[in-house]
């Protein structure tokens, strides 16, 4: 099964952490990404950029309505992904725990849902 493993952290943590420490948490995010793809687990991660670096697109009232910024008023934001394949959903749990930015929030453990289409293409 697929799951999204969403980074939450408040930015300002990750913000004031020193470049060293930074770098260091770089570091061993990319060597566990690296673990788990040996292992198969990792299909996808990245990082996300500043949530004001992003942009909202809507339709409201027939028109595309474009924000800049975050999406909602929070303390926390999304600063990155993994996509993972894992057996059941406690095992992207026990993934989901070492993940090393776990350390400055949290991560969200969603199951992936398949869609299907009513009519196969042809």
């Amino acid at each position: 099964m697929k799951y999204l493993c969403s980074v939450i952290c408040d930015e300002k943590n990750l913000e004031a952490l020193s470049e060293s420490a930074s770098q260091a948490l770089t570091d061993e995010s990319l060597a566990f990404d690296q673990t788990l793809r040996d292992r198969g687990h990792l299909i996808a991660a990245q990082a996300l950029e500043p949530v004001s670096a992003a942009t909202m697109v809507r339709i409201r009232n027939g028109k595309v309505s474009v924000t800049d910024g975050p999406f909602a008023e929070t303390n926390e934001q999304i600063g990155g992904f993994l996509l993972i394949e894992a057996k059941d959903l406690n095992e992207a749990i026990q993934l989901a725990s070492k993940i090393p930015s776990i350390r400055l929030g949290g991560i969200e453990v969603r199951p992936i849902k398949e869609l299907f289409a009513s009519k196969p293409n042809k």
